[in-house]
């Protein structure tokens, strides 16, 4: 009972903290009257990666690393999978060619970034460090690119900063607002990750699987809010952009922002299994996206389907 009262408070803090951390900073942001070009690009991104980003270091300095890569990686695949097979759903998504091209060479490296790390099964400081700066590069090329060069690809990172919540008027009250925000999520992963370490424990599974699963799918809260959200207005281009971008910031900013605090051994579950599915998932959804640039229902079922069987598989190993 402790257990699961632990899991539901962290899971409870985090998606509050995460919407209150995105709304307080978007809505200071644009009072301040930074343009929603980069709001778009920048603080939304950052804000909905913030459970990962914390659960994922907090699990790292507790000496489960089971938990911090497997919240990433599972996080990644319940992405595409869960996340984006249910938008595509609700409404088929339009991929935007130019943001497509660019966006997915981009997650094409990252993932393939990932799987070296993963090979050589130890992730120290000096890796992590060469992530953010990658992430850094890229969100300065694609900020310069839309501001001198404004099309398709910029109208969707706006319509993100125009999807997510909004907080109080003024600056004061949505900077304490963001604040708070990043606390709640501070304490919400400490309750998280402490339940999911009971729980693997109390089943006799490895921290790996819980990461995988539970943490995962409990982090990509956010995602799947904001994404939802978008194909519910019908900004499909915004949903699927979402995904590609918090699968990117995942990989580069959260792993690497975890190794750069305390450098992770590989599990090696990840390295038999779970990289190669997520591999698998990101040359699917290239292969979809690709083809017609839309995503259509049919696909979207694919995906759910394919997440339920992943997650049986897992459940059925554990």
């Amino acid at each position: 009972m402790e257990i699961a009262i632990s899991l539901a408070v962290g899971l409870a803090m985090l998606v509050v903290g995460g919407d209150l951390l995105v709304r307080g900073s978007v809505t200071a942001a644009k009072n301040m009257g930074v343009s929603p070009l980069l709001i778009g690009l920048t603080l939304v991104g950052f804000g909905t990666s913030t459970p990962e980003l914390v659960t994922s270091v907090t699990a790292a300095l507790e000496g489960s690393p089971g938990i911090a890569v497997g919240n990433v990686v599972g996080s990644n695949i319940a992405n595409v999978l869960l996340i984006l097979g249910a938008s595509a759903v609700i409404f088929p998504l339009v991929i935007d060619p130019k943001g497509f091209k660019r966006d997915v060479l981009v997650l094409i490296a990252s993932s393939l970034a990932l799987l070296g790390v993963v090979l050589v099964g130890f992730m120290p400081s000096w890796v992590g460090l060469l992530f953010i700066g990658s992430l850094l590069a890229y969100v300065y090329f694609v900020y310069r690119q839309e501001k001198q060069h404004p099309d398709e690809a910029a109208v969707v990172l706006e319509h993100r900063a125009e999807d997510a919540p909004q907080g109080p008027k003024g600056i004061l009250l949505p900077l304490i607002l963001a604040v708070g925000g990043i606390a709640i999520t501070i304490f919400g992963a400490r309750f998280f990750v402490n339940g999911a370490v009971d729980l693997a424990k109390g089943f006799g599974v490895s921290d790996t699987i819980i990461g995988l699963t539970v943490v995962a799918v409990g982090t990509s809260m956010p995602e799947l809010v904001t994404s939802i959200t978008a194909a519910l207005r019908k900004h499909a281009d915004v949903a699927y952009g979402n995904i590609v971008g918090s699968n990117i910031f995942n990989v580069l900013f959260v792993l690497g922002a975890t190794a750069v605090v305390k450098p992770i051994e590989i599990p090696a579950q990840i390295v038999q299994f779970d990289i190669w599915v997520l591999l698998a998932t990101t040359a699917v959804l290239v292969f979809f996206a690709r083809s017609g640039l839309k995503l259509m229902r049919w696909e979207g079922l694919v995906f759910i389907a394919g997440f339920v069987a992943y997650t049986g598989y897992l459940i059925s190993i554990a």
